[in-house]
């Protein structure tokens, strides 16, 4: 997926047509201004939540192992770009309707929530530092015990690969304030500052929330909550009033929820309760597949409750399995030299470890530079729909 190094386009630099950005859907709907009004919207409308039905239903048809795991929200991450370009297409189409009511009201409720989740994708790339910090210590656990005669395993290996392992299991387990504000002042902003300009200057200031990561007293569930309250979808005369433009902001805005919920289940978060209150409404066809995919992550979600996970990223699991074999094994050994057994499940378990730690090497970096995306897409339409809301 190609990654910007700026702001995402405007709304007025997109072509005047309805475009699938799927693999599987390249289809183009024309939008000629002479044709007919009401056939346009319900072309529009019907693309756009199809769209969204296609995206997720993907997403939804995961096998077990793949759930949850990086590969998985990479994909997820890569819907709702898809839908958010298709969303971006559709406002930009209709410029000259957004600051009319109803519409105005439902642009500006979205944007609201769209402030919010910049707020819930800085707590996620906190999440992803922390995921990086706990690999960066599993390879060293790994390294302890990578000797040049690969059968000759001493003492000395088990004693930094037990010193590694609880530095490891402190750090995993450790939630109180100070290890929180170490990734608050590591982590930067997702947006870039121009020093030299003055008015960005003032921006930026206006968005302090947005270029910072968050306070150690904020909480996913809150926030989460907070974007869900009120989100419910159009009256039959809104719809109506709006030419079915409500229903795709509405559709837009559940897809923005359902992604940030999914990205919170998955990577560590401050106060990652799922349990707050979603109703996955029925009428639409998109709610099928988001009803399955929430069904099935407060399954894993349940499953994992037991042994207190951090996350629900598959990666987060096998990590958690490996450093546990280690340590009991490293645990049960009193005497040397190992028999030829011994050696061969030390060589297992630091297999295992070994393919956990390549997993996340190569997963998180472009993990982030997605949610960097996510987050620039995410503001663009905020500040470009605002500054259209603001010209009445």
């Amino acid at each position: 997926m190609p990654t910007t190094s700026g702001y995402a386009m405007p709304f007025g630099t997109f072509r005047r047509s309805i475009m699938g950005i799927g693999n599987d859907h390249n289809q183009v709907y024309s939008m000629d201004v002479n044709s007919d009004s009401s056939s346009e919207f319900h072309c529009e409308l019907g693309s756009f939540e199809h769209q969204v039905f296609r995206q997720f239903r993907a997403l939804s048809a995961a096998s077990p192992d793949e759930l949850l795991s990086l590969n998985w929200v990479s994909k997820l991450l890569d819907a709702f770009i898809a839908c958010q370009e298709d969303f971006n297409i559709i406002l930009s189409t209709h410029e000259a309707n957004l600051s009319k009511p109803p519409l105005d009201k439902f642009l500006t409720e979205f944007f609201d929530r769209s402030i919010r989740a910049l707020d819930i994708c800085n707590a996620i790339r906190d999440g992803l530092e922390k995921i990086r910090l706990w690999y960066k210590h599993l390879e060293i656990v790994s390294s302890a015990f990578d000797s040049k005669p690969r059968n000759v395993i001493i003492e000395g290996q088990f004693r930094r690969a037990k010193k590694a392992l609880t530095d490891l299991a402190i750090i995993m387990l450790d939630e109180n304030k100070e290890s929180a504000s170490v990734f608050s002042t590591r982590n930067r902003s997702f947006g870039r500052l121009n020093k030299g300009n003055k008015d960005n200057q003032q921006k930026a200031g206006h968005s302090r929330s947005l270029s910072w990561s968050v306070p150690n007293s904020w909480s996913a569930s809150k926030q989460l909550q907070s974007i869900a309250n009120g989100l419910l979808p159009p009256k039959p005369h809104e719809i109506s009033a709006t030419n079915g433009l409500a229903t795709i902001v509405y559709t837009m805005g559940f897809v923005l929820m359902f992604v940030l919920w999914a990205l919170v289940a998955a990577i560590p978060c401050q106060d990652r309760n799922l349990q707050f209150h979603l109703s996955i409404p029925r009428q639409f066809s998109w709610g099928t597949p988001l009803n399955l995919l929430h069904i099935r992550i407060m399954d894993e979600s349940k499953k994992r409750e037991r042994k207190n996970s951090a996350g629900l990223l598959k990666e987060i699991s096998q990590m958690e399995k490996s450093i546990h074999l280690i340590t009991d094994f490293v645990d049960s050994i009193h005497q040397f030299p190992l028999t030829e057994e011994q050696k061969e499940e030390v060589q297992m378990g630091i297999q295992e470890a070994s393919l956990v730690c390549n997993a996340l090497k190569n997963g998180l970096d472009p993990l982030e530079r997605q949610l960097r995306e996510v987050f620039r897409k995410i503001m663009s339409c905020r500040t470009e729909g605002l500054e259209i809301l603001g010209r009445v």
